[in-house]
């Protein structure tokens, strides 16, 4: 009789150690991060400074794949329509996640369905800053120059519905101003742009910027986000300068196709968690303005529904809309 609880417990160990096994034989070949943008931007950036201690750790490559055009979308459905075997995640902003589905009349996947939320990498500022060429020293000065002159000054973007687009948007909506829209095919176009004068202004994250405000081709008028930059702490911040409540921040995260098994969702957070505390990310990271987070996936979901709220209403401020 002693014997047989023995025997149970043994059979429940046994098969309590079976998903821990499957998980420790994760990953068998080289894991594909794809980034839904051309290289050089925020995202890659995290991407490509993360992957290096990801692929330490998991002892396979992590290998990044830019699939750039479209809001993103291309590389979000690929991703989507991936096999959910944990070898393709997808490194995305809040586009793919909270403005393309108020952006477009049809969109091809459904972020809710179609991805599971693994974990938010990092966040950023966006920097409003100026071509050197316009009369405006501060953030006061613009806003008056551009209610004394509507529709003169333009800024460029990466795109109609982009983040800096809905984010100057907002902010021309909030102060009652016309700063035309230019949308360009990304920032690798906007910011030399912007440098060579052909816009006034942008929005901008600080790594496709700081060479240009360090040589004084631009100059840096405010900050996005709802706290300074503690790299910019100079900088102030549009809600402090008028505009209650503005707040907007690129979140960058990773993400899965539906179905991927729970353990491998919870597998690379926990290794994501742990790259972004290394000191050479930090370090990076923090040369370049990007705050690292690294929470859980339940996490990340809370913060990708507060980010639909929030996008909802700004896409409608913008009027943009893709059929």
């Amino acid at each position: 009789m002693p014997r047989l609880p023995l025997i149970a417990a043994a059979a429940i160990a046994l098969a309590a150690s079976a998903p821990l096994g499957a998980q420790d034989a994760y990953p068998s070949k080289p894991v594909r991060w794809v980034v839904p943008y051309a290289a050089g931007g925020l995202p890659d950036t995290i991407a490509r400074v993360l992957a290096q201690k990801v692929s330490e750790s998991l002892g396979q490559q992590v290998t990044i794949e830019n699939r750039g055009g479209a809001g993103g979308i291309p590389g979000t459905e690929l991703v989507a329509r991936a096999t959910p075997d944990g070898y393709a995640f997808l490194v995305a902003d809040v586009g793919q996640v909270a403005i393309n589905p108020h952006l477009y009349a049809k969109l091809s996947y459904d972020p809710a369905k179609d991805l599971v939320p693994v974990s938010l990498l990092a966040t950023a500022n966006l920097f409003l800053v100026a071509n050197q060429a316009v009369p405006a020293k501060d953030f006061a000065e613009l806003v008056a120059l551009a209610r004394a002159k509507p529709g003169v000054l333009n800024y460029g973007s990466s795109g109609v519905g982009s983040i800096h687009h809905l984010s100057m948007e907002s902010l021309n909506s909030a102060l009652g101003l016309a700063i035309v829209h230019i949308p360009y095919k990304g920032t690798g176009q906007s910011i030399p742009a912007l440098v060579a004068g052909d816009v006034s202004l942008a929005y901008s994250a600080m790594p496709s910027i700081a060479a240009h405000v360090k040589s004084g081709r631009v100059k840096v008028l405010a900050v996005s986000t709802a706290k300074r930059s503690p790299t910019a702490p100079d900088v102030p911040t549009v809600a402090e300068l008028g505009v209650a409540g503005y707040d907007f921040a690129p979140e960058i995260g990773l993400l899965a196709p539906a179905g991927t098994p729970p353990a491998i969702v919870n597998r690379m957070a926990q290794e994501v968690a742990k790259a972004l505390k290394s000191p050479e990310v930090a370090q990076r990271f923090a040369q370049l303005d990007i705050v690292p987070v690294g929470n859980q996936p339940a996490e990340y979901a809370a913060q990708i529904r507060a980010a639909n709220e929030k996008y909802a209403q700004a896409v409608k401020v913008s009027g943009a809309r893709i059929d």
